[in-house]
């Protein structure tokens, strides 16, 4: 009796083929975003970076087409502060059909003063989770288009010691930059659980994944001149992080798993296998106050009034 070969473990150095799909990657000149982009370009996919600044995304897109032969990579500008312009944006990728995209784009403040996007909301909240929130409403239909498509949503390890103060998501109150970044990209993950569900209850094919990069440092990131230079002296100052911490490049992975493994289901979290802050992406629980429904679905109803979404418009 004949039996189907065993399913080869997961190896983030050697890739399945994707050849035929489409990604997009929000934020995919720079950083982990820039390493999502290389890694899934080597698959033989179409990979659209999304920039909101051209001349970035054309340096990103030429730096993968010289370290991947043949890579199939173009930019779409596409700013997530600015809510009005994310249709054209989504009109721009010109394509009939996506099969996953990373929603990886943020800012990070680190000092005050604290700072809005044009259509009047904290700059943090505002781009890293309502403009996913928008994109994601204007991609349904090309995520929908495609078989088993895939939503992945780029948390962070910092969002872990959060929680969301549902009265005050804009931070009018209490402005404090850490703690606003790390409550706008547990937003953001609040929003991958939430939208599987929905996803789930809608019957549909499109599926959500969670990730997050664990512990990723500049200095532990190999050069990507010009997009990224590592300095001699960076590198060995950093050693020793090395040990609990890692590059970008390998911060990319859980994110690159979850678009390419057919492993991965929906509503999962996914995260470095050390500690949650090194090494390949395994499968991690959801915390419980991440698995609170009741504030996800305030979350997502306060989602929808501040950026003008039909409740109904995004599950596919």
């Amino acid at each position: 009796m004949s039996s189907a070969s065993p399913t080869p473990p997961w190896n983030v150095r050697r890739l399945p083929r994707a050849d035929g799909r489409v990604f997009l990657v929000t934020g995919g000149n720079a950083g982990i975003g820039y390493f999502v982009a290389e890694q899934l370009s080597a698959t033989g996919a179409t990979v659209v970076l999304g920039s909101r600044n051209p001349a970035k995304a054309e340096i990103a897109t030429a730096s993968i087409r010289a370290r991947v032969p043949g890579a199939r990579v173009r930019a779409v500008r596409l700013d997530l502060a600015a809510l009005s312009s994310i249709e054209t944006a989504v009109e721009s990728l010109e394509v009939e059909r996506l099969h996953a995209v990373v929603h990886n784009a943020g800012v990070a403040l680190d000092d005050p003063p604290r700072r809005e996007t044009e259509d009047g909301h904290e700059l943090m909240f505002g781009t890293n989770h309502l403009g996913h929130f928008a994109l994601t409403r204007w991609l349904m239909p090309l995520l929908s288009a495609a078989p088993a498509a895939r939503i992945v949503t780029m948390g962070s390890f910092a969002a872990k010691s959060e929680r969301l103060d549902l009265d005050d998501l804009q931070s009018r109150k209490d402005y404090r930059p850490k703690r606003t970044y790390g409550r706008s990209k547990l937003a953001q993950m609040y929003f991958g659980v939430e939208l599987d569900r929905r996803l789930r209850a809608a019957a549909s094919a499109v599926t959500s994944v969670v990730v997050h990069p664990g512990g990723a440092l500049d200095s532990l990131t190999p050069s990507r001149p010009p997009v990224h230079r590592r300095t001699t002296g960076a590198r060995l100052s950093a050693a020793p992080a090395a040990l609990l911490v890692q590059g970008k490049h390998a911060g990319a992975w859980p994110a690159v798993r979850a678009v390419l493994d057919p492993a991965v289901r929906g509503g999962q979290l996914w995260g470095p296998r050390v500690f949650g802050l090194r090494g390949e992406p395994r499968h991690e629980p959801i915390a419980d106050h991440l698995a609170d429904t009741s504030v996800a679905a305030r979350l997502w109803d306060s989602s929808c009034d501040l950026t003008g979404v039909d409740p109904g418009a995004i599950p596919g």
